[in-house]
């Protein structure tokens, strides 16, 4: 799957992820108003709402990026009507050709671990019967329970050639306060990324990459530079452009010298465009898809200039 994900990052000359993580006031009111009226002001309409909108948003770039990446929690904060509009948001975007990066974040003990893998990216099994629910292409996880909270997951990732993206050094102001403790000589989220690559040794594509990728925020430039230098056969997750501050040049240190080795996140950057007075003034709210495409397309071109 991440040979996948890079023949699509080159095919597109693109290596942006749309970050799916709809908020009701990103919704416009006209997708709100219909959902309301048809299901009531409850967890129905409003799981509904984010699908309807999560699907013209993937309609607007999906010929352009080679991937989303759906926020679980987004959905499953209105219950089973969220986990179903999840389901049938990853549905689409498989339909209509796109990688689909599951940000999950999920971590526990070994046995539970086994039971979110089989979800996520196995199969379930019923008596026999497999079946495959969730139907991410890769997910995220938390290391912190150490590897046999990740033996699980790497096993499907083997069997099923899905894809993993690991915690190591996150976008948030404070990730500090724990990733950057001092242990042994090192800071806690070097030694973090030096496992993740140890980890993946054994899954490694055409291109040089594992399938047990890192998560390395852009708000950290010098420590996304540092992780390449320790992890350089680990594909980067890299939050934190756009809205959170980071620019692309604080991108340079995660791609390697063929530009490759990293997939950059936007989310409300570009799935709440509509709402930026850089694209107000050329787009109504109805057309917050448009808006939504050209802020990709924008960060397009933003990326280039540091790839190339």
């Amino acid at each position: 799957m991440i040979d996948a994900l890079i023949d699509k990052i080159i095919e597109r000359k693109n290596p942006t992820v749309v970050g799916l993580d709809p908020r009701l006031d990103y919704i416009p009111a006209h997708i709100k108003k219909a959902c309301f009226e048809e299901f009531g002001r409850t967890p129905k309409g409003a799981a509904e709402s984010f699908l309807q909108f999560s699907k013209i948003i993937i309609d607007s770039v999906y010929d352009i990026v080679p991937a989303v990446k759906p926020q679980v929690a987004m959905f499953e904060q209105f219950g089973y009507e969220g986990l179903r509009a999840y389901i049938e948001v990853i549905e689409y975007a498989k339909f209509k050709n796109l990688i689909v990066i599951g940000d999950i974040k999920r971590s526990d003990i070994a046995s539970t671990a086994e039971a979110y893998s089989n979800g996520h990216i196995g199969r379930v099994d019923v008596e026999g019967e497999l079946f495959q629910v969730y139907q991410e292409d890769f997910i995220t996880l938390n290391p912190y329970l150490g590897i046999d909270s990740i033996e699980p997951y790497k096993k499907d990732c083997k069997v099923y050639d899905k894809g993993l993206f690991i915690l190591v050094k996150t976008s948030n102001p404070n990730s500090g306060q724990l990733q950057n403790l001092i242990t042994d000589g090192e800071m806690l989220y070097e030694r973090v990324g030096k496992l993740v690559s140890q980890w993946g040794e054994d899954l490694i594509g055409k291109y040089g990459y594992s399938l047990l990728g890192a998560v390395v925020g852009a708000t950290h430039p010098e420590e996304g530079k540092r992780l390449r230098q320790l992890m350089p056969h680990t594909f980067f997750l890299v939050p934190g452009y756009g809205a959170q501050g980071a620019t692309a040049d604080d991108l340079k240190g995660v791609f390697d010298e063929r530009g490759l080795g990293a997939i950059i996140n936007s989310s409300r950057g570009i799935i709440a465009a509509y709402k930026n007075e850089k694209y107000k003034k050329d787009y109504e709210e109805k057309e917050f898809g448009q808006a939504a495409r050209k802020a990709a397309l924008d960060m397009k071109a933003d990326l280039q200039g540091v790839i190339n």
